[in-house]
């Protein structure tokens, strides 16, 4: 049932039939007044520097744009770095220290899938997950971290911050619930937006590949894979961040005959554990050197006010 329903909301934000359409009609006035409400609590917040470079790469829509790969490949250039998150779809609550620069501290449950990713990407990364991500920054700064990476944190407008957001296309775009937008880029608030083949690429590369697989994956939007996938017996979606058993994933083996599972990192992070043959869909991008020239200069900027003595409460 929650499978169906995450499917059916997914072709109702980016690929929605003609009874979605409507239903989206019909859904404006509360678009309007949620959108409203996001504005207000914009304007009710006031960005406080918590006294650490602080980069955001977050969209405005609901579901995946390819954050994960980018703060992974920003996030890799440098050192002293941390990588703070929500941690969705992990079984754990409150703050969690994933990594410390050197080791693994915990499992996938308390991480969530996302978190763990980037603790096997980013050899050298503090990652931590939290609700709270004033808490989450605070610790990474006491550990150390020069240079803080927010996954998905455009919203966070209490936080002083270099934001970065993916521009994706949607057909519908208008706020929640008539459309994706979680929220608007407000014209006060300064934040970079970035398009993938243009800003960044991303690279795939097959690994361990068998004669027969089939496609087993639980990321938003998978047909967002197609244009990566080599022939595949079959394929296989769950909801974002669905936690497998390793009974279901069995039955597909044996239902296909198939010779291992096909899956991203996403979801390797969470199938390792269970000693199946598993075959990798490994994505990583390659960034503009512009992006990485506005970091410098936004963190520049900062250490130069802190050195200044203008270094906010």
């Amino acid at each position: 049932m929650k499978k169906n329903l995450v499917f059916w909301v997914e072709a109702y934000f980016y690929n929605p039939n003609l009874l979605q359409k409507i239903l989206s009609f019909l859904l404006l006035p509360l678009s309007y007044i949620y959108c409203f409400g996001m504005y207000v609590r914009f304007k009710t917040k006031s960005a406080q520097d918590l006294g650490v470079n602080i980069v955001s790469v977050g969209n405005l829509n609901v579901g995946g744009s390819g954050k994960t790969p980018l703060v992974s490949a920003l996030a890799l250039r440098y050192e002293n770095v941390a990588i703070v998150l929500r941690g969705y779809g992990r079984k754990s609550r409150g703050l969690y220290v994933v990594k410390d620069a050197k080791y693994i501290l915990c499992d996938v449950g308390v991480s969530g899938d996302e978190a763990m990713i980037y603790a096997h990407k980013i050899p050298n990364a503090i990652v931590i997950v939290s609700e709270d991500r004033k808490a989450g920054i605070k610790r990474a700064k006491e550990m150390g971290a020069k240079l803080v990476f927010l996954d998905d944190a455009y919203s966070k407008h209490e936080i002083k911050k270099l934001d970065f957001l993916i521009n994706v296309e949607i057909p519908n775009k208008s706020c929640l619930p008539s459309g994706a937008f979680r929220e608007r880029l407000w014209k006060s608030k300064k934040a970079f937006m970035i398009e993938e083949n243009r800003d960044f690429k991303r690279v795939v590369e097959l690994k361990n590949k068998s004669a027969k697989m089939s496609l087993v994956t639980a990321i938003a939007r998978p047909s967002r894979l197609d244009a990566y996938l080599p022939e595949v017996v079959s394929k296989n979606y769950f909801e974002d961040h669905h936690s497998f058993t390793q009974e279901e994933l069995l039955e597909i083996l044996q239902k296909d005959g198939s010779d291992s599972l096909l899956v991203t990192y996403k979801d390797f992070v969470k199938l390792d554990s269970f000693n199946l043959p598993l075959s990798l869909l490994d994505l990583h991008v390659e960034v503009d050197e512009k992006i990485f020239t506005q970091i410098e200069a936004y963190r520049e900027r900062e250490n130069s006010l802190t050195k200044n003595g203008h270094l906010g409460s």
